[in-house]
């Protein structure tokens, strides 16, 4: 059997090889934002219409994010530009990405009226049988 196997680091599971690099400070905070998003890679890269590669990438490896990426991917994250940059938004109060029940609540709110009053009627039915 090869030493690849042997190695108690790897783990079969998993796809590729687990990276040597520690994340840049950018990097770093990009993947937390997205996590506190409640996003995978996978999504944000969906979301950002770029490879789910590109995405790990600029999370493990890229000093800095393209500039022309940074309104995007705050907009998706539901945080300042400012907070991808790593320049907190003086001011604004805000207390991190937006929750994934906040984005759907978005979502909602853009509905027709009979459909917005279709997801108010579920959801009164769920809080009351949890009651």
């Amino acid at each position: 059997m090869t030493d690849f196997f042997k190695n108690p680091g790897y783990d079969a599971g998993m796809a590729g090889r687990p990276s040597s690099k520690t994340p840049t400070e950018s990097g770093a905070r990009l993947a937390a934002l997205r996590k506190a998003a409640g996003l995978s890679q996978a999504e944000l890269a969906k979301a950002l219409d770029i490879p789910q590669r590109t995405v790990s990438f600029y999370e493990r490896e890229a000093d800095a994010i393209p500039s022309t990426l940074v309104p995007p991917l705050a907009a998706v994250l539901g945080v300042g530009v400012g907070e991808i940059l790593g320049v907190p938004d003086e001011g604004r109060g805000k207390r991190g990405p937006k929750s994934k029940l906040e984005r759907q609540f978005e979502q909602v709110g853009r509905l027709p009226k009979s459909k917005q009053k279709f997801v108010s009627d579920f959801l009164d039915t769920v809080l009351k049988s949890n009651a």
